[in-house]
């Protein structure tokens, strides 16, 4: 046999039975490998799709915490805006934010209704929104009863309630609670990911020895890091949302902040104003002497007359009014009372405020004013509209940088249906106030009627000025223009219904003025705490040929009355330590209904209309004649007979 027939003869041989084991071993390793790859791939999918719902379910909660923060904050800077303008449409998105605000804690309830931790602070959060909103429906309702100022006190202390601090208490710690919970599950999925990882890389191994394992664990592989990589893709993309959700957040509370520091100069502003009204009251305290006994001396003098003395006098007592009438106009700034609604000349009101201007302006403004009303008059509370002149003045003044001439011009002028704004057709008196200032762009004056905007430096000016301009004007039901080009100045025109009935009624007034009427002798109690102010005023009753009884304390009235018998007037200061007028006289009602009441004052404070009770008021200081045309109209106001004159008959 030759050796090429011996290999053949080899060759033909059929496979040894350890090559057939053999290569059912590797074919069941091959199958044993696939079978544990596919297994170990779909955990990690598994894990994969539970981390990613985790994350996706933990930034819900997180959005939803911040969503609900941010509609809040937008709730409550429109109940302020509600609070401020009265404007209907700004109570009524107060009021959806609110709500919407409840129905976002409702599904954050939902999303967590799993995590007892996070229940347990969402049932505090729901407490702290309830007190609050009780807390913002206080402020609302005081609004939408005309009661502004005190809902503005009340918003401005609400601003530092408990419950706000407890709400966004409780959004942070879901928030860093979610945080926490998120952490600790994708630690967990990234673990079971790196074991099944370790399994894989180990039947890597053994599909090296089977190509067609090794070419599918390849292909397996590389498809599950694919998944993996899209996976972290989209978990980053969740993170950036997340982070800017954060920022906006961020910025709202940069921003509520920034409103935080108007509100704390609106609130020195207050300070301000209170400080004025103490220090004017005081003032027109000591101007009450002064005039009274200036007056008195003058009438001395007729008797024995002095013309170098009378002439010194009538210098003095000039001084004094005008600045008497400077303390009237600088205690608009600090009044609080109810709306004294009157018919008023524009062109006179703004020839009577002349020297407050210039005072105000500085000598480097030129106010000119011309008056081409043709006598119209408007009904409107004369305080709030020198207040609104004045606003306008000081905005013109900066706008000029100090320098320039405000042109003042009131008219009078007939408009048609929605000519200007949304005012009706009619007839209006205007008031239009113009500079040579810097001017505003158009979207400045977009905004210029917004409450709080400003484009004054911080600490210069709090943005609320021409916002209660619009407010005052929209409540005259009135309209407001406004014209104006940078470098070439602006005009704001006031338009107010014309007050037609009170031109006819002052005229009929004049034509049928009563006769002097005969002067009888009174007696009179006055209750004043001020010593000065009290001699003066007993001299110049007395000067009148009235009996005058001084009282320096009015917790002293009710014995004094009723020691001396019988009185026909009491005139009393309003406010006095101790007591005030109105409620020494609320006191005294049930006995003395028949005694006549004259209130002398100041500075009312707080003290409305209502709570003089219908008695006449004359302000300080006071000229004899309004003294004694304040008496006659005290006196004559209707009252109960006395009751020794019931006997008698």
């Amino acid at each position: 046999m030759s050796g090429i027939e011996g290999e053949n003869e080899v060759s033909a041989r059929p496979p040894t039975p350890w090559r057939t084991i053999m290569l059912v071993v590797v074919a069941l390793l091959g199958a044993a490998v696939l079978v544990a790859l596919i297994v170990t791939l779909g955990e990690a999918n598994r894990q994969r799709d539970r981390a990613i719902r985790a994350q996706s379910h933990s930034y819900e909660v997180m959005i939803l915490a911040r969503t609900l923060s941010g509609t809040i904050a937008r709730s409550e800077a429109s109940l302020g805006r509600y609070v401020i303008s009265a404007d209907k449409s700004l109570g009524r998105l107060y009021f959806d934010e609110w709500q919407l605000a409840g129905q976002q804690i409702t599904r954050l309830d939902q999303v967590t209704n799993d995590n007892p931790p996070q229940q347990a602070r969402i049932d505090a959060l729901r407490r702290a929104y309830n007190a609050r909103g009780a807390e913002l429906s206080l402020t609302a309702l005081s609004t939408n009863y005309g009661q502004n100022n005190q809902a503005l006190a009340r918003y401005y202390q609400a601003r530092k309630a408990i419950s706000l601090t407890e709400i966004n208490q409780q959004l942070d710690g879901i928030i860093a609670q979610e945080r926490r919970l998120l952490d600790r599950r994708t630690g967990a999925a990234m673990r079971s990911v790196d074991q099944s990882n370790g399994v894989a890389k180990v039947l890597v191994v053994f599909g090296i020895m089977i190509v067609l394992g090794a070419i599918a664990l390849g292909w397996l592989t590389v498809e599950a890091l694919g998944q993996r990589a899209s996976a972290r893709a989209e978990a980053e993309a969740e993170r950036e949302r997340a982070h800017e959700l954060e920022e906006a957040v961020n910025q709202a509370t940069a921003e509520l902040r920034q409103q935080e520091g108007k509100l704390r100069q609106v609130q020195k502003m207050e300070a301000v104003g209170q400080l004025t009204g103490g220090i004017a009251h005081d003032f027109n305290n000591m101007l009450a002497v002064v005039l009274g006994g200036l007056e008195l001396a003058k009438r001395q003098l007729h008797k024995d007359p002095s013309p170098a003395a009378l002439r010194h006098i009538e210098s003095a007592m000039e001084g004094a009014n005008r600045a008497a009438a400077l303390t009237r106009q600088l205690l608009a700034f600090s009044r609080e009372e109810s709306l004294r609604l009157e018919p008023i000349a524009a062109g006179e009101l703004i020839t009577g405020m002349s020297d407050l201007l210039d005072r105000t302006l500085g000598d480097a403004i030129t106010v000119a004013a011309r008056d081409i009303g043709r006598g119209w008059l408007t009904r409107a509370d004369r305080h709030q509209l020198e207040n609104v002149i004045l606003n306008l003045a000081v905005n013109a003044r900066d706008a000029m940088e100090g320098r320039g001439t405000l042109t003042i011009v009131t008219s009078g002028t007939a408009l048609t249906e929605h000519a200007v704004g949304r005012c009706p057709a009619g007839e209006y008196v205007t008031i239009a106030v113009s500079d040579t200032g810097c001017g505003m762009t158009p979207e400045v004056m977009e905004r210029v009627f917004e409450p709080f905007f400003t484009t004054k430096p911080v600490g210069k000016g709090t943005g609320l000025g021409l916002s209660q301009i619009f407010a005052f004007v929209r409540q005259a039901e009135g309209e407001i223009g406004l014209q104006s080009e940078p470098g070439k100045g602006t005009t704001v025109t006031l338009y107010l219904p014309r007050d037609a009935a009170a031109a006819v009624a002052k005229a009929e007034q004049i034509a049928t003025a009563p006769e002097p009427t005969e002067r009888h002798t009174l007696d009179i109690l006055v209750v004043e705490d001020d010593e000065r102010v009290l001699a003066a005023t007993m001299g110049a009753l007395e000067e009148l040929g009235h009996r005058a009884i001084a009282c320096g304390d009015p917790l002293a009235a009710p014995a004094l009355l009723q020691s001396t018998g019988h009185i026909d007037l009491i005139m009393s200061d309003v406010l006095m330590p101790g007591q005030t007028g109105p409620e020494m006289i609320a006191a005294l009602a049930p006995d003395y209904r028949h005694v006549a009441v004259l209130f002398v004052t100041g500075f009312a404070g707080e003290a409305s209309e209502a709570e003089f009770g219908g008695h006449h008021v004359l302000r300080k200081p006071f000229t004899m004649a309004a003294l004694e045309r304040g008496i006659v109209a005290a006196m004559a106001v209707e009252r109960p007979t006395a009751p020794h004159s019931i006997a008698a008959e």
